[in-house]
C-alpha cells in the first residue's frame, strides 16, 4: 500500500494525494485528461472502451496535447514501451 504506515492505512492522506502531490504531476495528469476529452470530443474513444489515447511524442519529451500529437491505441501496446529504471521513457 502507498499510504501505509506500521500497517495502518492512511486514509485522510490517500484522498488528499492529489493536493499534496508534485506540481509537475499535477500538471502532467491534466494534459493526459486534456488529451482524452478532446478525443472523447471527436468520438474516437469513450468511456470504459480500454483504449488510451498516446501523444506520439511524448509530454515528457516536450509534445503538446493537441489533436495532431494524439493517436488512439490498445492500452496493452500504449504500456509496452521500453522505459529507465524510474518509470520514464528511454
Amino acid at each position: 500500500m502507498p499510504f501505509q504506515t506500521n500497517g495502518v492505512r492512511n486514509y485522510k492522506k490517500e484522498l488528499n494525494w492529489e493536493k499534496t502531490s508534485k506540481p509537475k504531476r499535477v500538471k502532467d495528469r491534466a494534459a493526459r485528461n486534456k488529451a482524452r476529452a478532446i478525443m472523447e470530443k471527436a468520438g474516437k474513444v469513450s468511456k470504459g472502451d480500454g483504449k488510451d489515447v498516446d501523444h506520439k511524442k511524448p509530454i515528457s519529451k516536450g509534445g503538446s496535447t493537441t489533436k495532431s500529437n494524439l493517436r488512439v491505441q490498445s492500452a496493452s501496446k500504449n504500456r509496452s514501451y521500453p522505459r529507465k529504471k524510474n518509470g520514464a521513457m528511454k
